[in-house]
């Protein structure tokens, strides 16, 4: 299948208005310009006319590429292993004699493998590591009794897996982008541990828990402008007594996305700030 690239160059002041801009494009990706006051905005998809329509609307220019795993040829190689809490050690490495390695490194430790795909969520960006260790948090602090949890936009699936890996006693996963659930089947399969695990394709905004499918604890590493819209969703899929682990917020979008948490009937327990991303934990009022 043929790919299409649209890119363009934008003020770096400007970010966040083009993150919000073109939020639900799957494809996007934010990279550093020629100088430090530029950001190259990259969209990358398998359909011609929506390049086409970026071109037109926005400026820049679309070119077709060569088949290929865009985002595991510009992934950084070698990355070192990410630890979080004393309970993950995420690799981005498949060797087996590496694996069995950071196993005897880190023993007591789950070792999970999620290599550069084309999806995100490999767990060293800011947005899923700090997702990470909240759902470490919580999983020690529900480790007496069964929980479950549910995974808003599952990238390569590695929060829900983590999850299962930690104790939950079973979780949905589903991402309104066909390709990153086929990547996530791939590493529920390569990592194990996936048996109650139900990943899918939909829509936040058309999906609902069947009666009895809430959660103990829901994650949504969503763009924030998708988070403000979903909350009622979001708030929907929870437990009464559940918790919500939103992330994939900008800093200078997070007073209004907590806002409009706490609007949808929402309280704020804990803000983590990484960089420029907010990650925030709330429960239900």
């Amino acid at each position: 299948m043929a790919t299409w690239l649209w890119q363009k160059s934008v003020s770096r002041e400007h970010e966040s208005l083009w993150q919000e801009r073109l939020a639900a494009l799957p494809g996007l990706v934010f990279s550093e310009g020629f100088n430090a006051s530029r950001l190259s905005i990259s969209v990358y998809t398998d359909n011609l006319e929506e390049a086409l329509v970026l071109e037109a609307c926005y400026g820049g220019k679309s070119e077709l590429l060569e088949e290929t795993d865009w985002v595991a040829d510009s992934a950084p190689r070698h990355l070192p292993p990410l630890r979080i809490r004393n309970r993950l050690v995420i690799t981005s490495s498949e060797d087996p004699d590496e694996l069995a390695r950071l196993r005897e490194q880190y023993p007591g430790r789950i070792v999970l493998s999620f290599p550069p795909e084309m999806a995100f969520g490999t767990g060293n960006h800011a947005t899923t590591s700090s997702c990470l260790r909240l759902l470490c948090d919580y999983a020690r602090a529900h480790k007496q009794k069964p929980w479950t949890l549910t995974d808003i936009g599952c990238g390569t699936g590695v929060l829900a897996l983590a999850g299962l890996r930690l104790g939950a006693r079973s979780a949905i996963s589903f991402d309104f982008d066909a390709k990153a659930v086929e990547v996530a089947t791939r590493n529920i399969a390569r990592n194990g541990g996936g048996e109650q695990l139900r990943l899918f394709q939909a829509d936040v905004f058309e999906w609902a828990p069947a009666p009895g499918e809430e959660a103990d604890l829901v994650l949504a590493n969503l763009f924030s402008g998708v988070l403000q819209k979903a909350f009622p969703r979001l708030t929907a899929a929870m437990k009464p007594d559940g918790v919500l682990i939103i992330s994939g917020i900008l800093n200078s979008q997070a007073e209004e996305t907590l806002r409009a948490a706490e609007n949808a009937g929402l309280c704020v327990d804990k803000v983590v700030r990484r960089g420029k991303w907010t990650t925030a934990q709330l429960h239900r009022s």
